[in-house]
């Protein structure tokens, strides 16, 4: 106990130190910010916002733009959500997530024998959801948007036609698809370079096909993807590999709007995404759960923080595996999940003393009842409005599958169902029946777009990519600000973890976290696992005299722009 004490001190004495250095420089601005996770997509969100367009405007040139620049989760082939809070400090939510095509039943990824057949909904056309992508862009431009739609499309038509240039982190992942992307595709694709060759950091991607798609989007919005040439295509690319999805599914697909996931911190209002994103409703838990520990005189590196928010993550994930689906089709206990009295028994039989074995912990009950690859972007505009928006292929360049002639690929989302009950997906979730797949219905996410406010003002806005970590990193960045004082750039740079019930582990970034804690966690039978990564945030903090700090995460090729 006294050695935790010491240890404790010592984090606390120097911890300004340890965290002030960051590998990204601190950017600070007094008008706009857009950070995103490539510095292309940045930019032209920036020069969006300069000519006079607003956070929304920036947050559909940006999704676009990263659909050329960023061909791993950027995308019009899959989906995502929006929460937006406006300068009069009303909230939105937007859910553009994909839905099941109406062919699609619940047995479908099962072999006769009722077991689970491997890769069938994590690759290939038969683990493509129909995209919310397009229309989740019309949606809120139409809503919210200043500026005319084809000016905000524009800028990713110029990228694709003239040509992206590569980073080494897309280079790599470029190179290490190509065995898939020959696999899953009937002709070979530009995405593979000529003559076999690897693809280098500073070599030129030019998507001839996609620039096109996305002139008929520019000219006729959603129409031009749900209708007409590309719809074609898709829907040819269907039927040349077997798949299932049809012109019905396309021409009946609608983003829904969705109220904001509210509640209290600490006196900080958080706003986050409802069902069927799990992110909301997770996000509160885990605050709530902390929030009566006193982790910020413990400090970010202390033991007791640690085991704190490992085991608020370790029930958390319990209750997402066997409440939580798409609304539209099961009841979702929202308001029992989020009942403080219920959050707090949750936490009764934890001890300081040991981890509490998963095997212990079942979903909680009550009274009568996304390699992970994503995106996300968040924007402050000029006159205060805020968008935070988490979109997806699902895993690392989706399904594999190119659509022949339109120059994008298609998600892999269907395998963020319940393919069988009890049964992990590529992330290693279990689902229930509330998450099984049905004809049309929204497959349950981890996206937590979210924004903080402050005695009714702007705080925070912060998302990241990363699969099933998407809501512990969210978590701890949230943490690290709020409870820890750190700037933007700290708060996403600093060492993350992760425990999502099953399986039983605990995921460290390698090389972040000492010998000697591992040793302690270790002896206290936490299953200590190392990865290289875990999420990609980027966070736009409002300091108290009203400029902007932004945090754009060193694991990737993140940027921030500002002016």
């Amino acid at each position: 106990m006294q050695q935790t004490k010491l240890f404790v001190l010592i984090a606390l004495f120097l911890g300004n130190s340890i965290f002030a250095q960051t590998s990204k420089p601190l950017v600070e601005s007094t008008k706009g910010m857009v950070v995103s996770t490539h510095p292309a997509a940045s930019e032209v969100g920036l020069a969006i916002l300069k000519k006079g367009g607003n956070a929304i405007d920036a947050a559909v040139a940006v999704n676009f733009a990263l659909a050329v620049c960023h061909p791993a989760a950027g995308n019009i082939g899959g989906g995502g959500f929006l929460v937006y809070r406006d300068k009069q400090a009303q909230t939105f939510a937007l859910d553009f997530r994909e839905k099941a095509p109406l062919k699609a039943f619940r047995d479908m990824y099962l072999d006769e024998t009722g077991a689970i057949i491997p890769g069938k909904s994590q690759a290939g056309i038969f683990s493509v959801g129909v995209p919310g992508a397009v229309a989740g862009m019309e949606a809120m431009h139409q809503k919210f948007g200043k500026l005319p739609w084809k000016e905000l499309v524009q800028p990713a038509v110029d990228l694709a036609r003239k040509g992206v240039v590569l980073t080494e982190k897309e280079a790599r992942g470029l190179n290490g698809q190509k065995a898939d992307f020959l696999k899953f595709n009937v002709d070979k694709y530009y995405l593979i370079k000529a003559n076999d060759e690897k693809w280098n950091k500073g070599d030129l991607l030019i998507q001839e096909d996609l620039a096109q798609s996305l002139e008929r989007i520019a000219k006729r919005k959603s129409k031009g993807f749900y209708r007409g040439k590309t719809s074609r295509l898709l829907v040819k690319e269907m039927k040349r590999q077997g798949g299932i999805m049809t012109k019905k599914d396309l021409k009946s697909y609608q983003a829904a709007w969705r109220n904001t996931v509210n509640f209290e911190y600490k006196g900080k209002k958080i706003i986050s995404m409802p069902p069927p994103s799990s992110g909301g409703i997770a996000l509160n838990q885990l605050l709530k759960m902390v929030e009566p520990f006193p982790i910020s005189t413990w400090g970010p590196q202390s033991d007791s923080t640690f085991q704190v928010m490992v085991e608020a993550e370790r029930r958390v994930y319990a209750d997402r595996a066997k409440w939580l689906g798409d609304p539209d089709f099961v009841k979702v206990p929202q308001t029992e999940l989020m009942n403080p009295s219920y959050i707090q028994q949750r936490m009764k039989d934890f001890s300081f003393d040991k981890a509490t074995l998963s095997s212990s912990i079942s979903a909680g009950q009550f009274p009568g009842y996304e390699s992970p690859e994503t995106t996300h972007y968040s924007i402050v505009d000029e006159e205060g409005n805020a968008v935070s928006i988490t979109t997806t292929l699902n895993n690392s360049y989706g399904s594999k599958v190119f659509v022949g002639g339109a120059g994008f690929l298609l998600n892999d989302e269907m395998d963020d169902f319940s393919a069988k009950a009890g049964s992990p997906n590529l992330y290693g979730l279990i689902g229930s029946k509330a998450n099984e797949i049905q004809p049309g219905k929204r497959m349950l996410s981890s996206m937590t777009p979210t924004i903080v406010e402050e005695n009714g003002k702007l705080k925070m806005v912060v998302g990241t990519p990363g699969g099933s970590t998407i809501i512990t990193s969210v978590f701890q960045v949230i943490l690290n600000t709020l409870e820890m004082g750190m700037n933007m750039q700290q708060a996403v740079e600093y060492p993350r973890f992760h425990h999502q019930w099953l399986p039983d582990q605990v995921l460290f970034e390698r090389n972040r976290f000492s010998s000697e804690q591992l040793n302690r966690l270790n002896e206290k039978k936490y299953k200590m696992v190392p990865v290289n990564g875990l999420g990609l945030v980027e966070g736009i903090l409002v300091l108290p005299n009203g400029k902007l700090q932004g945090g754009a995460d060193s694991r990737g090729d993140d940027t921030v722009s500002a002016y």
